[in-house]
C-alpha cells in the first residue's frame, strides 16, 4: 500500500486526487460532496478578475465557501496583471486559502477575450500575470494550463518553467491544447516532459475516467497528483474508487442502487438550499441526468424530470424512479 503526500505551501492534503474546476458544475454543494467521497482538494468555479462583476449573484455564489474544509482553493481568470492581483487579494479577504489561476479553459467566450488557455500564446504576459498575483498575496498560488495553444505550438514546458520561476507552488496540466478543446484523446507525453523539467508538484488532468487509468497516468508521467473533471459528474465516488485502487491494487465495488439514490437525494437537497428552489431545480437537472446515466429506463426518466418545475416534484419523481428500479431488481432476484 502506498500513501501519497501532497503539499501546497503549508497545507498537507489528505491525498493527491483533485476535483477539477468546472463552470456551472463545481459549486459548493458538489465540491463538498466530492471532498466527502475522497477528493483531497476541490477547486472552485472560475471567478472573473473584473471587479465590476464581483457583486453579481453568480460571482457571490461562486465565492461562497461556508462550511468547506480547509484548504479552500479559488480559481481566478483574466488577462490584466494588476486586475488579477486585485482579484487574488479580494478572494483571500473572502476566505480563500489558495489562489488558482486559470490558463486552461478552452471556452470561446473566455478565449475570445484572451483569457484562459488563449494566454498560452503570450509567454511574457503569462510571466507578468503570475508574478503580479504571487506578489499580491501571502497564500500559495497554483496554476492550471493546457499543453499549448495548438498541436503545432505545445509550449507547456516553457510555461511550466515560467510558473516555477515566478513562485507558483503547483501546476495542473490538461493533456490537450486549446485548439483541441475536448476533442480526440488527451496526450500525456507533454505532461511527462513538464514533470521532468520542473521541481514543483505537477497534477495530470484529462480523460482520467477509471482507477486503472489513474494509476497508468501516474506511472507514465510521474505526476504528483491527478485531477478529475467530467468523470466525476454523476460519479462522485470515483475519488474513493481511485484511492482504493492506488492503495490496494484492488477495485472497490460500485455503489449499490440505494447508495446512488441516497447520495443523489442529499445532493438535490443541498442544491435547493444553496441556490433557492427556482435555480436549484434547474441546476439539479443536469446532475440528475448524470447520476441516472446507464441506469435502466434512464432516458424516459431524464426526459420527464426536465419538465418538472418544483423541488417537491423532482424529489418525488426521483424517489419513484429508484423505487421502481429496486422493485424490478427484487423481482429478478
Amino acid at each position: 500500500m502506498t500513501k501519497s503526500v501532497f503539499k501546497i505551501g503549508s497545507y498537507q492534503l489528505p491525498n493527491n486526487l483533485f476535483l477539477a474546476p468546472m463552470a456551472g458544475v463545481t459549486d459548493r454543494p458538489f465540491r463538498q460532496l466530492c471532498r466527502r467521497l475522497g477528493a483531497g482538494m476541490a477547486v472552485s468555479e472560475m471567478i472573473t478578475a473584473n471587479k465590476m462583476l464581483w457583486a453579481s449573484k453568480k460571482s457571490l455564489l461562486r465565492a461562497n465557501h461556508d462550511g468547506e474544509p480547509e484548504p479552500r482553493s479559488v480559481q481566478i481568470a483574466g488577462t490584466d496583471p494588476y486586475m488579477m492581483a486585485e482579484a487574488a487579494q479580494h478572494n483571500v479577504e473572502q476566505g480563500a486559502h489558495i489562489i488558482d489561476i486559470n490558463m486552461g479553459c478552452p471556452a470561446k467566450k473566455v478565449c475570445n477575450v484572451m483569457a484562459g488557455s488563449a494566454l498560452l500564446q503570450h509567454e511574457k504576459l503569462v510571466a507578468q500575470i503570475l508574478e503580479s498575483v504571487v506578489k499580491a498575496v501571502d497564500v500559495p498560488v497554483t496554476l492550471k494550463i493546457r499543453t499549448g495553444w495548438d498541436p503545432q505550438h505545445r509550449n507547456g514546458v516553457n510555461i511550466a518553467r515560467i510558473a516555477e520561476s515566478t513562485g507558483i507552488q503547483a501546476l495542473a496540466v490538461h493533456g490537450r491544447t486549446r485548439a483541441c478543446a475536448y476533442k480526440g484523446e488527451a496526450e500525456f507525453d507533454t505532461i511527462a516532459e513538464i514533470k521532468a523539467a520542473i521541481a514543483i508538484p505537477v497534477i495530470a488532468n484529462g480523460d482520467i475516467t477509471t482507477p486503472e487509468k489513474a494509476k497508468q497516468i501516474l506511472d507514465y508521467t510521474h505526476a504528483d497528483g491527478i485531477m478529475i473533471g467530467r468523470a466525476a459528474q454523476g460519479n462522485p465516488w470515483i475519488f474513493k474508487q481511485i484511492q482504493h485502487y492506488l492503495d490496494y491494487n484492488q477495485f472497490l465495488a460500485a455503489p449499490c442502487l440505494n447508495e446512488v439514490r441516497q447520495t443523489l437525494l442529499e445532493h438535490l437537497a443541498t442544491l435547493y438550499a444553496f441556490y433557492g428552489e427556482y435555480t436549484g431545480v434547474r441546476m439539479a437537472r443536469k446532475h440528475i441526468a448524470w447520476y441516472s446515466k446507464g441506469l435502466r429506463n434512464g432516458n424516459p426518466f431524464r426526459q420527464h424530470i426536465n419538465t418538472l418545475d418544483t423541488a417537491q416534484q423532482q424529489l418525488e419523481f426521483t424517489e419513484h424512479f429508484f423505487a421502481q428500479l429496486q422493485q424490478q431488481d427484487t423481482l429478478a432476484a
